[in-house]
């Protein structure tokens, strides 16, 4: 669990790191590179980490497999952010970039949008708590604690 106290934010305790796949932790189906050894980290420091997918490529299962994280199947907006209650939203932080992915951001605590080449939808890029060029951008928000406090301090 990351806790923090953020100044003009408060405090910030989270405890599961929700991903989106396609467009967040893969770009046209392959995985960017060196976000296997940043999930490898975060699940080291005993962070939660859940893929949220409606596996558009069929591959979600293996690469959440590959990674050593859950995987739940989330096909509609609807199914992730009702997923994301079952994880203590409160505590929870997402990475996406899709259409998809506004409903579950209006859900969790921290919610954080890639700009990475398959694009991101407007909607979702206006509930996005932090925007970042990319994923590994995103994790080292997690991996690097002073970051975080520095984007979302007041």
């Amino acid at each position: 669990m990351i806790s923090l106290e953020i100044p003009g934010y408060g405090p910030l305790s989270i405890k599961t790191i929700i991903h989106d796949l396609n467009g967040t932790l893969s770009v046209k189906g392959e995985l960017v590179a060196g976000v296997k050894e940043k999930i490898k980290m975060l699940n080291q420091m005993g962070i939660r980490q859940v893929l949220f997918s409606g596996d558009t490529r069929g591959n979600a299962l293996a690469i959440a497999k590959d990674l050593g994280i859950e995987f739940r199947l989330a096909a509609s907006a609807a199914e992730k952010a009702g997923l994301a209650r079952e994880y203590d939203p409160d505590t929870c932080a997402a990475i996406g970039n899709g259409r998809i992915d506004k409903d579950l951001f209006d859900v969790v605590k921290l919610s954080i949008i890639t700009l990475q080449s398959e694009g991101v939808h407007t909607l979702s890029l206006s509930a996005a708590d932090i925007v970042v060029p990319t994923v590994i951008d995103a994790l080292n928000l997690f991996l690097d604690k002073n970051i975080l406090i520095a984007t979302l301090r007041s």
